[in-house]
């Protein structure tokens, strides 16, 4: 079964977070979003590390520092933030199989995997804070 990590959860989590917060352009720290979020905090900062390399989000050190947003809610897909933490978004490896070229079912996979993208793809942050 094609399951989603709790990394991905929990990194959606924080960032619907942070864009409900982006109006006001202040920096939240990740104390306050794992708080907010039920989220444990060494964790998430492992995954706010990942999305500031990624720049999805940016970080201000210093007294009045935390993350914010790097983009607009609207600019961020929540397959990009989803390729961020998983690394792939693939229901079955089919390049691992041997039978891969005379597979029935390789094709299925395929559309499986085009059908997630596209919808993943389709939803912003912007789309999760209204």
């Amino acid at each position: 079964m094609f399951q989603v990590s709790k990394k991905s959860q929990y990194g959606l989590r924080a960032l619907v977070f942070l864009a409900k917060r982006s109006k006001n352009k202040k920096p939240v720290s990740i104390k306050e979003i794992a708080e907010n979020e039920a989220i444990p905090f060494a964790f998430l900062e492992k995954i706010i590390l990942d999305l500031e390399k990624s720049k999805i989000v940016k970080g201000k050190k210093g007294i009045g520092g935390g993350y914010v947003l790097a983009q607009r809610p609207q600019k961020i897909s929540v397959k990009e933030i989803v390729e961020v933490l998983e690394k792939t978004i693939i229901p079955v490896d089919c390049s691992l199989c041997r039978r891969a070229k005379k597979c029935a079912s390789k094709d299925v996979w395929g559309k499986v995997q085009k059908s997630i993208n596209k919808t993943l793809k389709s939803i912003t942050l912007a789309d999760l804070i209204k």
